[in-house]
């Protein structure tokens, strides 16, 4: 059955990624009958903003198949007009309770703005707009003293779930309304796991019970 509450969508989604880490995937709605099924129409359960890196597939680390989720992906999960386009469209067209913004860590553009900010300089061609578009994050954590890359890595998912609640009245409409939720989320590249790091509204919303070595970290945004 296909999740339809934000609570469902984030339970889903971690029983996912913990079939993928522990090495016994299921591979969901990857088959032919199923191909067949859904090429009339979608039905995703959450909205995955995530970093473009080539590490960072969204169906494979959280286990799931055609039809179940909406991936939008940008270097460094940069938010901009098309973004919260195609979020908003998930949301209201396609009825999606759930949006996840995914970083990673040893993020190559979370990188390069680090390297253009410690040298004053900007780099060549759109890339510039990219640097532009992670720096106010590092602003932010190096107000709150945070230096480290994991820190820093935190700070930028939740800026990117604050920056898109505060750009899109669509988007905070539906969360204020009860429809969907938004969460940030950490993945570990050598591990495979993900953490809740951010999430609005702010209220824990419940996951599948865990190892207690697993279990993801929330921290309220």
């Amino acid at each position: 059955m296909t999740p339809n509450t934000p609570d469902q969508a984030l339970a889903e989604l971690y029983a996912g990624n913990r079939r993928f880490v522990t090495g016994v995937p299921h591979h969901p709605n990857q088959d032919a009958g199923h191909r067949t099924a859904v090429a009339d129409g979608q039905h995703p359960f959450a909205v995955i903003v995530g970093c473009s890196d080539s590490r960072l597939a969204a169906e494979i680390i959280f286990d799931r198949g055609l039809g179940d989720l909406f991936v939008v992906r940008t270097a460094g999960h940069t938010v901009g007009p098309e973004v919260l386009g195609s979020v908003e469209y998930a949301v209201t067209v396609l009825g999606t309770p759930l949006v996840v913004v995914l970083g990673h860590d040893s993020c190559g553009a979370i990188q390069a703005a680090r390297d253009s900010v410690s040298t004053g300089t900007s780099p060549a061609g759109h890339l510039g707009a990219l640097v532009d578009a992670v720096a106010p994050s590092l602003l932010r954590a190096a107000r709150d003293g945070i230096v480290d890359a994991d820190g820093i890595l935190d700070v930028h998912i939740a800026q990117t779930v604050e920056h898109m609640l505060a750009r899109s009245s669509v988007l905070a409409d539906r969360v204020a309304a009860g429809d969907c939720a938004v969460v940030g989320m950490s993945y570990r590249l050598a591990k495979g796991e993900v953490r809740t790091v951010a999430q609005v509204p702010d209220h824990p919303l419940p996951a599948p019970a865990a190892p207690a070595d697993a279990a993801p970290a929330a921290l309220a945004g």
